[in-house]
């Protein structure tokens, strides 16, 4: 491939994963993508075979996949937490349209939700596991596994709507390293662990 091809399909790409990430991906049509990309509408077809391959290789390029592979080795609960927590928020930081599509996808409960699960369940089983062994070693203190995992992956994953809210803020919007801090803390003293 030429690299004039490889550019037009990382700018259909890009403009499918900006699109997807604000629409969604029904609302989203192959047309919208290449006028986005300044592309021909028959080079999704050409390149991808439909808008649903535009789909899969948005999370090909762009999912940390490498990164995830990591928390398994990790063992201790209270150090595997504070790791999980501060990649997420790097990630959500890092790409905000990648999330909002992931986020898009989980609360529609899509057809490609499936998807979703087997890219996203590795780490949250992880910090499933994590959590159980931190509450069976006495560090962690909460009555119910399942509850508790929704409270932290919805501190940790589903902040992101921090602009409707916007109005009723007082700080100044924290960087990513006090946002690490804050967050770690809160879901720490949450999980009944105090430093």
């Amino acid at each position: 491939m030429v690299q004039h091809d490889s550019d037009m399909k990382m700018k259909i790409v890009l403009a499918a994963k900006k699109l997807f990430a604000k629409h969604g991906y029904d609302a989203t049509s192959v047309r919208q993508i290449c006028e986005e990309a300044g592309a021909n509408v028959a080079l999704v077809s050409y390149y991808f075979g439909g808008k649903e391959s535009v789909f899969h290789e948005i999370f090909r390029q762009f999912f940390p996949h490498g990164k995830l592979v990591d928390f398994n080795a990790v063992e201790d609960p209270l150090e595997g937490m504070r790791r999980v927590i501060q990649e997420v928020i790097q990630m959500r930081n890092a790409d905000p349209e990648m999330i909002s599509l992931i986020q898009m996808e989980i609360i529609m409960i899509t057809p490609r939700v499936e998807e979703m699960r087997e890219l996203v369940f590795p780490l949250w089983k992880k910090v499933r596991d994590l959590l159980d062994k931190g509450r069976q070693e006495g560090f962690f203190h909460f009555e119910s596994l399942d509850s508790t995992l929704m409270f932290v992956l919805g501190a940790m994953f589903f902040y992101k709507q921090r602009e409707f809210f916007e109005p009723l803020f007082t700080d100044e919007r924290p960087n990513m390293e006090t946002l690490i801090g804050q967050t770690t803390s809160f879901i720490m003293l949450a999980l009944g662990y105090h430093t």
